[in-house]
């Protein structure tokens, strides 16, 4: 029923048990010509085994030709692979059902919502599972009346009567389609991650050994199957790069989250090991973190806050775990006429509360995520705290702050409808420029202000900020979504973003720049930045629309693959984890954070007025879209270093006798370094740039 699709499609043929219209194939040649023979969307299944990742869904004929070829011809899947099955592609809801059985009775667990795909919003490869949650809401009484009716019941009769009854726990996939449940597979064992999701429900009156037994003795029907009136959720870690090739051996940590009761969470190891080092990675699916609750929403956001609570290199997991029951009660929209005498309420001023509150039940998930030691990143109060003790501070530090917004690189956002990483240049523009200070970001707080509230947009936003976040190491604490109508306009879906974040710099430790201790030839190194970063903006869209007259969904110029829109929004770089590396070794006297302006505006505002920063433009390359952009702008070289970052996102002033040290610290970190020029006694002006010829 399990070790080979094909003979568990043909027994639900046989006892008229509804599934996908499907062909099984033990050759290559008929089931290629097959595929060129039908129109409609279809999935292919190695019949066998193959670890949860056998079942490819094609988008095109070109793809599905592609698939069947790994399968049975190059042999991806190995012996898993010598028979296929194509069968129709379902449309619907996906629930998973666990039903314990002694041949005769059926006794089932509530129907939970696996998520296969690896990446949010069901996208790329299949997994083993990634996330899961229930009891599934799109489980009434009714659909589960009718899946035992016409899928289990039969299901177990069938396999009795063909003389192998089923005693153990049976899987069965079900997809609910417009024309009612049918299934998708079945697995004869306790499925992952449904089992982490259910377990933790079964009620204390049920003894789960006392089932497994019973059905080995032909007694269910005699023993209590029960669970809580609760609700379950469980979020998967998977190392980097699963399903494909991943490293093992990673450090894990753990660190319990605060001002959360731990009762009712659970943290599952699966892909671990426990070596005289410590715990380290051991496979795919890594390491899943369950939470019970007394509402889907708690448990979901509970079950991200104990996620975040676990570290390991290139870990990566889903973010919208039980997004699609939390969507299913419609936000109220706001009245669009008002007739006299009508008693109003804020809805008629064009301010959604419940879409608000809907913003933050989304969200809530995400920004668990970025926890960390000292802040616990749970939103929904009057403010965010911080422990600085907690933190790893033993001794009051000296407190940094930094604030600022995006600029008019929005406008690029707003007119492609792409805000997924709007929230990431926000988080860089405010903690870089608590890094050039020599400050440990810590927290982060955001104001998201527009006409109406369009909550996935908004969502999309924070998912930004949240990843920006991440990647800083602070967590975000709170902050301000504005609905102001009359003030933004109310159409158009238009927004402002700003943020504000907050750093520490240890008693003992210096705060950056260190003037003082600059001299003649100090050496200057430039960081890469990733592109125009968040510089300049409404230059580059008068170069890209009036001077070139390009549309943003044309393609880019200097990008082959890339729209120019799309390209333009390639998000400023975060420099936190590297450079604060540097910091606490010594090894940097002061930066430039090369943003609210150029390359020549800022690295003066690092330097003594004694002293100039002389650069050699030949040393460090510019990318391709800032060449076109002062080629095409007919900028010259002094108002392009004045305008644009020039290729260098960060500056750095560190002793000549340092400078190999922190080149090798920075490149072990995975930035690209240049040596970029030396400081000199001042002139003129406070940054020189020679050799902009090179630029031409």
């Amino acid at each position: 029923m399990e070790g080979s699709k094909t003979f568990a499609k043909d027994f639900t043929a046989r006892w008229n048990i509804p599934t996908a219209a499907y062909r099984n194939f033990i050759d290559y040649e008929p089931a290629r010509l097959y595929l060129d023979s039908i129109s409609h969307k279809i999935v292919l299944k190695a019949s066998g085994l193959a670890a949860g990742k056998g079942v490819i869904v094609p988008s095109t004929t070109e793809e599905a030709h592609s698939a069947l070829k790994d399968i049975m011809l190059k042999k991806e899947f190995g012996a898993a692979g010598d028979e296929v099955v194509i069968e129709e592609f379902l449309e619907g809801e996906e629930l998973s059902f666990l039903t314990f059985s002694d041949g005769y009775t059926l006794r089932s667990l509530p129907p939970v919502q696996d998520h296969k795909p690896v990446f949010d919003g069901d996208k790329g490869p299949n997994t083993g599972g990634m996330g899961c949650y229930g009891p599934a809401p799109v489980a009434t009484p009714q659909l589960i009346e009718d899946v035992h009716q016409t899928i289990l019941e039969p299901t177990i009769r069938g396999m009795r009567r063909e003389r192998y009854p089923f005693v153990g726990l049976l899987f069965t996939g079900i997809m609910v389609t417009s024309s009612g449940p049918k299934v998708l597979e079945y697995n004869v064992r306790f499925g992952d991650p449904e089992t982490q999701t259910l377990l933790p429900l079964l009620s204390p009156d049920s003894d789960l050994a006392e089932i497994m037994y019973a059905c080995t003795e032909q007694g269910l029907e005699s023993v209590r199957v029960d669970v809580d009136p609760k609700f379950s959720a469980t979020v998967v870690a998977a190392a980097g790069g699963y399903p494909g090739p991943y490293v093992r051996g990673d450090a894990i940590t753990i660190n319990p989250p605060r001002n959360v009761e731990p009762s009712g969470q659970v943290i599952f190891h699966a892909g671990t090991v426990l070596s005289s080092d410590g715990l380290k990675t051991a496979g795919g699916r890594v390491i899943a973190a369950t939470s019970t609750a007394v509402s889907l929403e708690n448990a979901i956001s509970t079950a991200y806050t104990l996620m975040s609570t676990i570290r390991f290199q290139n870990m990566h997991f889903r973010t919208d775990i039980g997004r699609r029951a939390l969507d299913r009660e419609p936000s109220l929209p706001a009245s669009s006429s008002i007739p006299k005498g009508h008693a109003l309420n804020y809805a008629d001023a064009g301010v959604s509360v419940s879409s608000g509150n809907d913003l933050v039940e989304r969200i809530k998930p995400l920004v668990a995520l970025t926890a960390r030691p000292g802040a616990s990143a749970n939103i929904g109060g009057f403010g965010g705290d911080l422990d600085l003790s907690a933190a790893g501070y033993k001794e009051p530090p000296v407190i940094i702050s930094a604030t600022d917004g995006v600029g008019t690189k929005l406008k690029i956002a707003h007119a492609i409808k792409k805000h997924d990483t709007i929230g990431i240049d926000l988080v860089a523009m405010n903690v870089n420029d608590l890094i050039v200070q020599g400050a440990e970001p810590l927290t982060f707080l955001d104001v998201f202000s527009c006409g109406k509230l369009d909550v996935d947009v908004a969502e999309k936003v924070v998912k930004g900020i949240v990843a920006g976040c991440i990647e800083a190491r602070c967590a975000l604490v709170g902050g301000e979504t504005a609905e102001m109508p009359g003030l933004f306009a109310e159409d158009g879906g238009l927004y402002d973003v700003n943020g504000t974040a907050m750093g520490a710099v240890a008693k003992d430790a210096k705060i950056l720049p260190d003037r003082d201790a600059m001299k003649a030839g100090d050496i200057l190194l430039g960081l890469a930045s990733s592109g125009c970063h968040s510089n300049g903006f409404s230059l580059i869209r008068k170069i890209v629309q009036e001077r070139a007259g390009l549309k943003y969904k044309d393609p880019a110029p200097w990008s082959i693959g890339e729209e120019v829109g799309q390209s333009l929004l390639i998000p400023t770089r975060i420099y936190v984890k590297s450079i604060l590396a540097a910091v606490k070794k010594d090894l940097i006297k002061g930066m430039a954070h090369i943003t609210g302006g150029g390359l020549t505006e800022n690295v003066p505002r690092m330097l003594p007025k004694h002293l100039t920063a002389v650069l050699n433009a030949e040393t460090w390359d510019v990318p391709n879209v800032l060449q076109w952009l002062k080629k095409t702008g007919n900028m010259t070289e002094a108002e392009f270093a004045r305008t644009f970052n020039t290729g260098l996102g960060m500056v750095i002033a560190v002793a000549e006798d340092k400078a190999v040290l922190a080149l090798q610290e920075l490149r072990s970190a995975g930035e690209t370094v240049w040596q970029v020029g030396r400081l000199a006694e001042r002139k003129t002006e406070g940054c020189v740039i020679e050799n902009t010829q090179h630029w031409a």
